[in-house]
């Protein structure tokens, strides 16, 4: 490694805006590297980005992407051709590991036979430990491993990597903090859509609920500065972005830590002052500080989405104690009536857990009556999957595989149930869709989302990408509808 990029590398740094530099000056010496590379092969240098998890690493994968292009590599939608493959994990549920490794285990099939070929892994299993020590001792062809806290570091570990090839160098790059302040959120993004877009507001998470590896691995709550986020807002609104989804574990958490005094409601407020964004949604709220200034902004809004993602978790007071999650399930059907009595038309939907340690049918039973008077527009079901570290692991009475089966099925029977009763309601009306793409089994249709987040299918082209448009909604199909583009008087526009 020669000895200005050394110097560019092991920089000592001091401030937020002295790491965006020196990222930047990374990529320009990376972006070099790739040039010439792609002149002595004569083709395009290569990428692909495969994302496992949640909202926050698809933004996360975003990034990535972004910093790979102004590398100068070229999108590649096979990742199996592809020169680097980045890999962005989950680590949420055990499953989740195994599906990643068996994954993982394929491509190295394909890389003895590309020697050229990068292999990255990031995200929250990389973060895990007794996961990261696994891809070291079993997966030796992996190139980069680096983790949750320090997304924004990538150019700087890719060049070490491409200067490591050059100098026929082998061996992990491994990069994992554990923690950090430092938010550095200015960097490359290739958006998924020119019209929509993520933005993060707070990382991390301080709920520690006893079945969750999430706080180990994204670390405590960090909240972003109001007028970052503004700014950042306004940068893609001038870019042609119209909806927005502000990011975080626990959103109703934000502005704790900061030296300004700011809550999520209020933070609301001025993303919806912001020219050209027209509809704002959220992910993720918990129950357990969900205030009624937060309600009051919904209710007042005229670009806040008519949907709200509130996860249960179990129905059962004895279960959501163990869980460690700060609410019963008395308070929580009286916070899901009272939103649903202050904004009209709006969606809650849910996440719900079967089979953790303990559980019983009576509390299954509970479950079931909370998804029966709340109503829920939608549920994610998950059965429980053990977290080692987490304290829900080592807990007596683990459900056995055969009880978990049977309450799953009717937990979700009643899911689907409820959820198609509560779409067929608005089945009739004229509603507002932004349509996102060109519907994939038939190219006659496009597919727009509506504000309560459901999808409609319609007649219509590639024209009406990235434009909200008065939509008849004609058949309800469950949980997704058929329609027609309006017409008479102002329906039928293009908005």
């Amino acid at each position: 490694m020669n000895d200005s990029i050394t110097e560019v590398i092991n920089k000592q740094i001091n401030t937020d805006a002295d790491e965006l530099a020196r990222q930047r000056k990374c990529i320009e010496i990376a972006a070099q590297l790739v040039e010439d590379k792609s002149r002595n092969t004569g083709r395009d240098i290569t990428y692909h980005v495969t994302t496992f998890g949640c909202q926050m690493n698809a933004r996360d994968s975003e990034k990535l992407s972004g910093i790979l292009e102004e590398c100068g590599f070229v999108y590649e939608p096979d990742e199996l051709a592809a020169d680097v493959v980045i890999f962005n994990t989950c680590t949420v549920r055990d499953n989740a590991n195994q599906k990643f490794f068996g994954h993982l285990g394929s491509i190295g099939a394909v890389k003895k036979n590309k020697k050229d070929m990068i292999i990255g892994v990031c995200g929250c299993l990389s973060q895990e430990e007794s996961a990261r020590a696994k891809i070291l001792a079993s997966y030796p062809f992996v190139d980069l491993v680096f983790g949750t806290h320090n997304v924004y570091d990538f150019a700087r570990l890719l060049l070490i990597v491409l200067e490591q090839r050059e100098a026929g160098e082998k061996g992990t790059v491994t990069s994992i903090r554990e923690g950090t302040d430092r938010i550095v959120e200015d960097i490359p993004v290739k958006r998924n859509y020119p019209f929509k877009s993520g933005v993060n507001i707070m990382f991390g998470c301080d709920n520690f609920c006893s079945y969750c590896i999430v706080p180990y691995v994204r670390g405590r709550e960090r909240s972003r500065p109001a007028a970052d986020i503004i700014d950042e807002i306004k940068r893609l609104a001038a870019d042609g972005v119209s909806e927005v989804m502000l990011l975080g574990q626990n959103v109703n958490s934000y502005g704790k830590g900061l030296d300004e005094n700011i809550s999520f409601a209020k933070l609301l407020d001025m993303v919806g002052e912001v020219d050209g964004i027209r509809r704002i949604r959220f992910m993720t709220s918990h129950p357990k500080d969900l205030s009624d200034e937060l309600i009051d902004v919904m209710a007042s809004s005229q670009k806040i989405c008519n949907h709200i993602h509130l996860p249960l978790q179990s129905g059962s007071s004895r279960i959501l104690e163990s869980m460690n999650r700060h609410y019963t399930k008395e308070s929580y059907i009286e916070l899901a009536q009272k939103i649903r009595e202050r904004i009209s038309d709006i969606s809650i939907t849910t996440d719900i857990i079967i089979g953790y340690p303990g559980e019983t049918d009576a509390d299954v039973d509970d479950t079931i009556d909370v998804i029966e008077k709340v109503a829920f527009d939608g549920a994610f079901t998950f059965i429980y999957s053990k977290r080692t570290g987490t304290p829900a692991a080592s807990m007596p009475d683990q459900v056995s595989a055969q009880k978990v089966k049977y309450n799953f099925d009717r937990v979700l029977a009643r899911v689907q149930e409820i959820s198609a009763r509560q779409a067929a309601k608005i089945e009739g009306r004229i509603m507002d869709v932004l349509v996102e793409d060109v519907n994939r089994q038939d190219p006659s249709l496009v597919t727009g989302r509506l504000s309560n987040n459901l999808n409609v299918h319609f007649p219509g082209d590639e024209s009406l990408i990235g434009k909200i448009v008065n939509v008849k909604l004609t058949q309800c199909k469950g949980f997704y509808y058929i329609g027609d583009i309006a017409t008479g008087g102002d329906y039928g526009k293009v908005l």
